[in-house]
């Protein structure tokens, strides 16, 4: 049974972000926290293909939050999740397709792709967690929009437009008070001013959207990609992920099955814009 109570559709808009808060008990964080530990050494494809953690986009909870958000039941998963355990790039970036030239496909219309983020470990007033460009979501430009430290509790789900300027293993500070450092200033501070880390950092990742131009597109864009062409390549989807996937009502599409054999996919390790 889905865990999600409030999403703010209207936030998630105005805003390019949102937090839904207590998704997860603390049973089910512990439970992942291990089953990502035991991932790392024994499994490196999708979530969706990992026995142990797929059950993120199968409880119901993502493909819930996103119906709400995007107002439409078919929501789409092509195959873009991870997991990462102490991950170490930081540095402002956006995940759609079209980052940089504002006129094209991306930034016609409304954008209806999500990026889910699990952070399995407080960064309510720990270290470590996201940094986001507030309202960032409408612009190409990496340098608009206020920088805010993404204070998530153990449980809560953040949800960002891929569109939105973000950054991993944000540097929160003590003093001033709650205050993201930008990720360029992370090894400024001396680490009696950093806020204290809780533990091991363990995050889940996943993006879901809509059957349209816009996913069309950036799954166009991730077959260009030579990190996820791999993530795909070790990425199988037995019956019992299948159907677990469409009990959640979450409409699969199978690229790793689209790639096989495919010697033309996977060219780039940058990014490279698509043409139009």
């Amino acid at each position: 049974m889905s865990g999600v109570r409030k999403v703010d559709a209207a936030g998630f808009w105005e805003n390019g972000w949102t937090i839904v808060r207590g998704v997860y008990t603390a049973d089910d964080v512990q439970r992942l926290r291990d089953a990502a530990y035991w991932s790392r050494k024994h499994f490196g494809g999708d979530l969706l293909a990992n026995p142990r953690l797929r059950e993120v986009l199968t409880d119901g909870n993502f493909v819930e939050i996103a119906r709400r958000i995007l107002g439409d039941d078919k929501i789409v998963y092509c195959g873009d999740s991870a997991f990462t355990v102490n991950g170490v790039q930081r540095g402002f970036h956006k995940d759609n397709a079209d980052r940089v030239d504002p006129k094209a496909p991306d930034w016609n219309g409304r954008y209806t792709i999500l990026r889910f983020g699990v952070y399995l470990q407080d960064h309510y007033r720990h270290t470590g967690g996201l940094n986001l460009r507030h309202r960032s979501h409408n612009t190409p430009d990496l340098i608009v929009g206020k920088n805010v430290y993404v204070r998530t509790r153990p449980g809560d789900v953040a949800v960002w437009s891929l569109r939105t300027t973000h950054s991993g293993n944000a540097t929160l500070l003590r003093f001033p008070k709650s205050y993201a450092a930008l990720p360029h200033q992370h090894d400024k501070f001396p680490s009696w001013l950093v806020a204290p880390r809780d533990g091991d950092r363990i995050a889940l990742f996943a993006a879901l959207g809509l059957d349209d131009a816009h996913m069309s597109r950036y799954v166009d864009y991730l077959k260009t990609r030579k990190y996820m062409c791999d993530i795909w390549r070790r990425s199988h989807y037995d019956e019992s992920a299948l159907s677990a996937a469409e009990q959640a009502g979450l409409i699969v599409r199978n690229v790793p099955a689209e790639i096989e054999n495919d010697p033309n996919v996977g060219r780039n390790v940058d990014y490279v814009a698509l043409p139009y």
